[in-house]
């Protein structure tokens, strides 16, 4: 038996390898996309085959073990070291209480509500910042303590462009990891949650606003990434890929490696987390720690589908374009341009080449069907946020069009906690969306307090008589009956 409390031995060597051109770079220093071609860049271990001579059922074994560990560095993502970035040592690995979320059965009248569905949600709103950035971060942190390290890095200015959740895990990392470390976060005026702004302020980061959408910030930071001495941590970053693998390898160990008649729903933005969740997958199929793999679903909002449109087309027609967005409750997909869309082509072309037709697919809803997924979610106990919604939505969707049977599993990515977009369920309380979202509430769906006496009335009435009061007219709210 393994000793669970033991940091792993092996170690690979890890070099970047380039979608567009198929250059390899040493991993000594950080590169975001391909000097030769400006492709993005992939993580690979080029000692990989060197774990083939573990057995899948060994594996299993070795990550079963170390989920009852005590130790920081294997308490969290790095469970499965081997997998994701094995050249750190344990000193380098930065732990806040990230991964291991849980998978939370639906109840069985959600489950009803939906034709016998069978679904869960996977809650990565519970990782420390509130949402599933913490995984990469918690990766792309502890490389950059290797680098500080083993290469005397020193005055890392950490930067990132966000929708909100991006820059709050960030944030959080950096003021953790090093006193070397310092972070800047880029947001667009006026388009992310107050909550999530609150975050990377309270972090103590440097946040600046640009006028715009996510796109044109995430511009200025590549400018800046390409010309000046910065470490960028969008997800053009591959380490926060590798961390992000995490998610898959949990997903599988929770069914007891068993992913036969399963599917994940995935809400795509800047495309990194599917991306992340395939290759993770088939890492686990290539080792034979998997013997199945899931169906991969990728859900988009209609405001923003530049991956949903071009795998509606025909294989023989389809070629990417970024699409211009528009507003979307799902705040955190609102992206016309995913950085990480030739990683998406790469890794769904090797699932199909092993699970065939059908086992990754896009499906496109409604801003209206998003946010009525998350109030459903969430009146079933749930804590999805939007993004987790429009993975509802993504089922609800697959089942109309026949994409998915009631027998199989679903499980679907809540990808952050709901009160950082509690604004999106008010406004739809409150019926004050602008046009542009194309939302018209359904008053049946609204939830609003209701006064049970006013003030005035109150201020007539002894102490006695205004408990009295109150109570006889929440007993005829609520048509209790005497005992």
């Amino acid at each position: 038996m393994a000793d669970k409390n033991a940091f792993p031995t092996y170690r690979g060597d890890m070099e970047y390898f380039c979608l567009g051109c198929g250059a390899r770079y040493d991993t000594t220093e950080l590169h975001y996309t391909c000097p030769d071609c400006g492709g993005v860049f992939l993580l690979q271990d080029k000692n990989f085959d060197a774990l083939r001579e573990t057995s899948g059922e060994e594996w299993r074994e070795i990550f079963d073990t170390r989920a009852g560990s005590k130790n920081d560095p294997l308490r969290g993502i790095f469970r499965f070291y081997e997998l994701m970035a094995p050249v750190m040592d344990d000193k380098d690995i930065v732990f806040l209480g990230e991964g291991n979320t849980p998978i939370v059965q639906s109840s069985p009248q959600l489950s009803a509500e939906l034709d016998g569905q069978k679904l869960a949600f996977k809650n990565d709103g519970q990782n420390p910042s509130a949402s599933f950035k913490d995984r990469g971060m918690a990766c792309a942190f502890s490389f950059l303590n290797y680098l500080i390290r083993t290469q005397g890095a020193d005055d890392i200015l950490a930067v990132c462009a966000s929708t909100g959740d991006t820059s709050a895990a960030a944030a959080l990392y950096a003021s953790y990891a090093s006193d070397k470390i310092k972070s800047a976060v880029l947001l667009p005026q006026g388009k992310v949650t107050p909550q999530q702004l609150a975050q990377p302020l309270g972090s103590g980061a440097t946040v600046l606003e640009i006028p715009g959408v996510f796109d044109d910030c995430m511009k200025v930071v590549e400018h800046l990434a390409d010309n000046y001495q910065v470490a960028l941590l969008n997800s053009k970053n591959a380490w926060r890929i590798l961390g992000q693998e995490s998610y898959a390898f949990e997903l599988a160990q929770w069914y007891d490696w068993d992913l036969e008649g399963k599917a994940v729903f995935v809400p795509v933005g800047n495309a990194g987390n599917i991306t992340a969740i395939m290759s993770g997958f088939l890492k686990m199929y290539d080792l034979g720690i998997i013997t199945a793999l899931p169906r991969i679903f990728g859900v988009q909002s209609h405001h923003a589908d530049p991956v949903y449109r071009y795998y509606a087309e025909a294989p023989e027609k389809r070629k990417y374009a970024p699409v211009e967005v528009e507003p979307s409750v799902a705040q955190a997909a609102m992206i016309g341009n995913p950085v990480s869309f030739p990683r998406v082509r790469y890794f769904a072309e090797k699932f199909e080449a092993i699970a065939g037709e059908g086992s990754f697919q896009v499906v496109q809803v409604s801003e209206q069907d998003i946010i009525e997924g998350m109030l459903l979610a969430n009146r079933h106990g749930h804590i999805s946020c939007t993004q987790g919604g429009e993975c509802l939505a993504g089922l609800v969707k697959a089942r109309q069009l026949g994409l998915i049977s009631a027998d199989e599993t679903a499980i679907l990515d809540a990808t952050a906690h709901m009160l950082k977009f509690i604004g999106f369920q008010n406004m739809y309380y409150e019926n004050t969306y602008p046009a542009e979202y194309g939302i018209t509430p359904k008053p049946e769906l609204a939830n609003m307090p209701e006064l049970v006496i006013d003030a005035e009335s109150k201020e007539k009435l002894s102490a006695q008589d205004y408990t009295v009061a109150c109570a006889s007219s929440i007993v005829e709210k609520l048509g209790l009956k005497h005992r």
